[in-house]
């Protein structure tokens, strides 16, 4: 990785900064004060320094994003920007399963493929917890239906809870959880009871809830406290 790349993803400044720090010699590989912003580090091994303090490397990176509309879950897409634009980070981030292009809200980001593996297997069973905001009141009949588990064209989905929040004007805001993560399931369970959904986000993933201080399009890193719940134990 070029040393210029390194030092920008890690925050110490803007590309720009970072190539006038380099020719001031504020910064050192292995010892050795390094001004060519083309020099190659091997972050793992290397130490690299800053005005003499070591910047510290993570093998692995964890993030919620909440994640905007218009943005497709993917690593890269000839037609739409992507997820992982929203994040620079010195690795190759991934989103740990998917939201439509149309659906917002918590969205794990990470590098560390076992727990990508680990939330997507479908013998793990991770609750989801998406707020719908669905055309039309949806009622107790509906709330049965979703419990006993809705038959789909290609499979039917697992007892699921749905929890009615607000009614106003002939639309209504409810949550549901769900444990599988087919393709427009949510969407397509809705529409099994003729409510289809206005518009949809989740809210939660396991246990970590979207921060509700973040705004469409912002991240921040994941707490140890989340990731070991993720992890469903003591990692950290």
């Amino acid at each position: 990785m070029r040393i210029d790349k390194f030092l920008a993803n890690t925050k110490i400044g803007s590309r720009k900064e970072v190539k006038t720090f380099l020719k001031k010699g504020r910064v050192s590989v292995n010892g050795e004060i390094i001004k060519k912003d083309k020099t190659q580090i091997d972050p793992l091994k290397d130490i690299i320094a800053f005005d003499g303090e070591v910047i510290h490397y993570s093998q692995f990176e964890y993030y919620m994003l909440y994640k905007p509309e218009g943005y497709i879950s993917a690593t890269k897409d000839d037609s739409h920007p992507v997820v992982c634009e929203l994040i620079p980070s010195i690795h190759e981030l991934f989103p740990v399963g998917r939201l439509d292009i149309d659906t917002t809200g918590l969205l794990i980001m990470t590098n560390d493929g076992e727990l990508g593996h680990l939330l997507t297997a479908p013998k793990k069973h991770i609750p989801k917890v998406y707020e719908v905001l669905a055309d039309g009141i949806v009622n107790e009949e509906d709330q049965e239906v979703f419990k006993k588990g809705i038959p789909l064209k290609d499979f039917t989905t697992q007892s699921s809870d749905l929890r009615i929040i607000e009614v106003k004007e002939n639309k209504t805001k409810c949550h549901v959880t769900i444990h599988e993560g087919k393709f427009h399931q949510v969407k397509r369970m809705f529409v099994y009871i003729k409510k289809p959904v206005l518009s949809l986000k989740r809210i939660q993933m396991g246990d970590v809830k979207l921060d509700s201080s973040l705004k469409k399009g912002e991240y921040r890193p994941l707490t140890p406290d989340e990731i070991n719940s993720l992890y469903g134990k003591t990692m950290l």
